[in-house]
């Protein structure tokens, strides 16, 4: 259980992957105040905690009792992802979180991957 104290506002914090997944709940974003999470880590662990770490984003998030838009950025494609997306969209929409999709490709020497773009 972490100390209590006052919250961490950053602009950007990436979720851990594998196993640290787990560590990840409703009390880590009522503390660590981000305007975009990266949710990176395309594994078979992180497949089985995604759902309960999104719900603890929703969570954590009502805590907050302010105003702050916040960015959810997926780094991979995941079914848990886009049920939990179209379950809680209203959510999402009232707590002012919006998840990023991204279609777009970017070819770096002979190399294309999925890339999205953030702007602080």
């Amino acid at each position: 259980a972490a100390p209590p104290g006052p919250p961490i506002y950053v602009d950007l914090a990436y979720l851990p992957g594998s196993w640290s997944a787990r560590t990840v709940d409703e009390e880590f974003f009522r503390r660590i105040r981000s305007l975009c999470y990266v949710v990176s880590g395309d594994d078979h662990l992180k497949e089985g905690v995604l759902r309960s770490l999104l719900d603890a984003l929703l969570a954590g998030k009502h805590q907050w009792g302010t105003d702050i838009q916040v960015t959810l950025i997926p780094t991979f494609d995941s079914l848990v992802m886009h049920e939990w997306y179209q379950e809680t969209h209203d959510r999402q929409q009232e707590l002012g979180i919006t998840v990023l999709g991204s279609n777009s490709t970017v070819a770096m020497q002979d190399e294309t991957f999925p890339a999205c773009k953030v702007e602080f």
